[in-house]
C-alpha cells in the first residue's frame, strides 16, 4: 500500500479515537443529556406547549428564594444536581456580592445540599416540587432574579434557555436582549438565549 494511503488510513483512525474519547469525557462531565440535540425550533415549540408550566416554574422559584438571595439550580435527574449556586446580593443595589457556595454534581442527599438547603429554608421536599414543576415545563434548570432565567435543556455542549421578564422588556435593554447571536426577543417579556460551550457555537446554531 503506497505510504500516501497509509497516512490517510491512519490519520482517519487517530481522528476515530480523537472522537470516541472527547464524546467519553464529554459524557462523564455533563450527563447523559449532553448528546441530544435541540434546536431554537424547539425551544420556540416548548414554550408554546408548556407556556403555563413554564412560567410556574419561575413563580414558584420567586417565592422560594430568599430576600437579598440569587439562586441557580440545575437538574441532571431527580437525585443529582448538575449545578448549584447561591450568591448574596446587595440590598441597596442587588448587585451580587459574592457567591456562597457553587458546585457541580452534587447528590441532593449530600451534606452539602442539606446544608444550603437550611441556609435557604428549604427542605428536601422543596427540592422535588421544585424539580416536579421543571418536569411539567420539560426544563432542567432555574434562575432567580429580574429576569428569572429557566434552562430549558442541554444540546450538545451548549444550552437553551428562557429569559422571563415580569414586566414588558425595557427600550433601553432590547439591543442587549435582540443581539441575534445569544439573545432573540420573542415577545414582549420573552427572550430566548443559547449559551454556547467550550467548543462547538457561541450564538444560536444555523437550521
Amino acid at each position: 500500500m503506497p505510504k500516501f494511503f497509509k497516512w490517510i488510513g491512519g490519520s482517519l483512525l487517530t481522528v476515530a479515537i480523537l472522537y470516541v474519547i472527547i464524546k467519553i469525557v464529554v459524557a462523564l462531565t455533563l450527563g447523559p443529556t449532553w448528546a441530544h440535540i435541540y434546536s431554537k425550533k424547539d425551544l420556540i415549540a416548548n414554550y408554546q406547549e408548556k407556556k403555563s408550566a413554564i412560567l410556574a416554574v419561575k413563580d414558584f422559584f420567586a417565592s422560594i428564594v430568599p430576600p437579598h438571595k440569587r439562586v441557580e439550580i440545575e437538574f441532571t435527574d431527580s437525585h443529582t444536581l448538575g449545578r448549584l449556586e447561591v450568591a448574596s446580593l446587595d440590598s441597596a443595589t442587588g448587585a451580587t456580592i459574592y457567591p456562597t457556595f457553587l458546585q457541580w454534581n452534587l447528590s441532593t442527599s449530600s451534606p452539602q445540599v442539606d446544608s444550603v438547603l437550611a441556609a435557604l429554608h428549604w427542605t428536601q421536599g422543596t427540592l422535588r416540587q421544585l424539580k416536579h414543576k421543571l418536569d411539567l415545563a420539560f426544563c432542567i434548570s432555574v434562575g432567580s432574579g429580574e429576569p428569572c432565567q429557566v434552562g430549558f435543556q442541554r444540546s450538545g455542549m451548549g444550552m437553551y434557555f428562557y429569559e422571563l421578564f415580569s414586566k414588558p422588556i425595557p427600550d433601553s435593554f432590547k439591543d442587549a436582549y435582540n443581539n441575534g447571536c445569544t439573545d432573540i426577543i420573542y415577545n414582549p417579556t420573552v427572550v430566548l438565549e443559547y449559551g454556547g460551550g467550550a467548543i462547538g457555537p457561541q450564538c444560536f446554531p444555523k437550521e
